[in-house]
């Protein structure tokens, strides 16, 4: 990397642009969209969905990640891991999040969807329920806004670009299951726009958590095909 060009505002951090930076975040975003759709097609076909196989190119993109963060000295509130705008980030989700429950609880009623979300869970407490889908979401927020999403800004700038990018990505990591394909897009918009304004990867987690729980609980189960995604989805 050369001297520095200019720096963009990202929320209250601040992301650092380099003459020829560009090409290089389009790269990072390009690697990682590849290890996890080498996760999810690739390595779950060949080891007849072994969890230890497909977890080995996850792993590697987690290591690809955190290096990364670390050449351009990123700091986790950089990132979005910090509790002072929390409050912001949730009020900047709630309308859109109040708005797509009841187009799901709609289109439940009207098509008949899952009737309990314990019913996915059988013999699993609530709130081990909770705290797996809080982490699950944190995760993929963290690899969707915290690195994505950061590394779209540099590429195409802050705005819808980056933002409608953030969504096909997200969108396009839950084919061939059509239905979640619309919904994550839906999802990757609102929660890629809200952390642009307020970076807050816990707020999204949460967010993530409750929408999903949201559509399990709503939807019909035969259109969801059980939350099925890549190769796994014709098993």
């Amino acid at each position: 990397m050369s001297s520095i060009a200019k720096d963009e505002p990202h929320g209250d951090a601040r992301l650092t642009t380099y003459a020829g930076d560009r090409p290089l975040a389009a790269w990072e975003i390009t690697s990682i969209v590849s290890s996890m759709l080498i996760a999810e097609w690739i390595a779950a076909s060949v080891a007849g969905g072994s969890r230890l196989v497909v977890a080995i190119p996850i792993t590697l993109a987690f290591a690809f990640m955190i290096v990364s963060h670390r050449l351009r000295h990123e700091t986790l509130r950089d990132l979005g891991f910090r509790f002072d705008n929390f409050l912001q980030a949730g009020l900047f989700l709630l309308l859109p999040m109040v708005l797509v429950a009841v187009v799901c609880f709609a289109m439940g009623r009207r098509f008949g969807g899952q009737t309990s979300f314990q019913e996915l869970h059988l013999g699993t407490p609530s709130i081990v329920q909770l705290a797996l889908g809080f982490g699950w979401g944190l995760a993929q927020q963290y690899v969707l806004q915290g690195f994505i999403n950061r590394r779209a800004q540099l590429v195409l700038g802050k705005g819808w670009l980056s933002v409608l990018l953030v969504a096909a990505v997200f969108s396009a990591l839950h084919l061939p299951n059509v239905w979640l394909v619309v919904a994550t897009f839906t999802g990757g918009i609102i929660w890629a726009v809200v952390y642009q304004r307020a970076p807050n990867l816990f707020a999204l987690a949460v967010s993530h958590s409750l929408m999903t729980w949201v559509i399990v609980s709503t939807l019909p189960p035969a259109a969801l095909h059980h939350l099925r995604i890549g190769f796994k989805y014709f098993g």
